[in-house]
């Protein structure tokens, strides 16, 4: 168990860790945290159970109430990185859709019009790096969530002819293994000292995200830890 888990930081009131991909965030994720001695594990967001990276848990349900409360209005950052076909245009920008998820499929689409079930979805991107050429054209990017859909970066990339590599849920037909998509980076208010925090791990350097540049990202093993006393 403690193979598959990494805490990046614990106190009486969080901890944060590296998810890895494969491990359900609600189901799993916190048990493996009370076997490495970072529990109890409040779940208080998700992460699709293919997809690795950065996560915080709340250790006190006073913990989980304030975090819960800061998802809710939008004061949580979450910085993702993914590896996408072909590359976005321009380079920087932000991608609004309306998204319909239907439950049964466990799938979600981009649909044109209001209706029962369907909920609107921001984020913004960056382009860091594109490797290749033709059909074998791929890029990095950076990607802040502004809105929690499920499935959101992937189906939004993906109805713009970008699919994520590995994903073949979503059309992906380059990669392989894992999907290309991390949970790079949180900031969260602690909600034991008020500070403004913020925690950063780079995603394994294999499979898709081979040959980027990521150096620059973060370590996995070597996570960052911010606290700015200025916020």
């Amino acid at each position: 168990m403690s193979a598959q888990v990494r805490v990046l930081h614990t106190d009486g009131e969080v901890t944060v860790c590296v998810k890895s991909a494969g491990v359900n965030s609600e189901t799993e994720q916190p048990g493996l945290l009370c076997a490495a001695g970072a529990g109890p594990a409040l779940c208080v967001h998700r992460l699709d159970t293919a997809v690795g990276g950065v996560m915080v848990y709340a250790k006190t349900p006073r913990a989980a109430a304030a975090l819960s409360r800061e998802i809710a209005a939008g004061g949580m950052e979450k910085v993702y990185l993914a590896v996408c076909a072909g590359a976005p245009d321009p380079p920087q920008g932000e991608m609004r859709d309306l998204l319909f998820k239907d439950s049964r499929r466990n799938k979600s689409f981009v649909v044109s019009r209001e209706r029962r079930g369907v909920r609107p979805a921001r984020l913004e991107y960056e382009l860091l790096e594109t490797r290749g050429e033709g059909h074998l054209r791929r890029s990095l990017v950076r990607v802040r969530l502004h809105t929690g859909r499920s499935h959101q970066i992937r189906v939004q990339f993906a109805s713009r002819k970008m699919p994520l590599l590995g994903d073949g849920k979503y059309g992906s037909r380059l990669g392989g293994g894992e999907i290309a998509l991390w949970s790079h980076s949180l900031c969260f208010t602690h909600p034991g000292t008020g500070l403004r925090v913020s925690f950063s791990a780079a995603p394994p350097d294999r499979g898709s995200w081979s040959g980027f540049d990521i150096s620059g990202e973060g370590s996995a093993e070597n996570a960052e830890f911010q606290v700015d006393p200025q916020l």
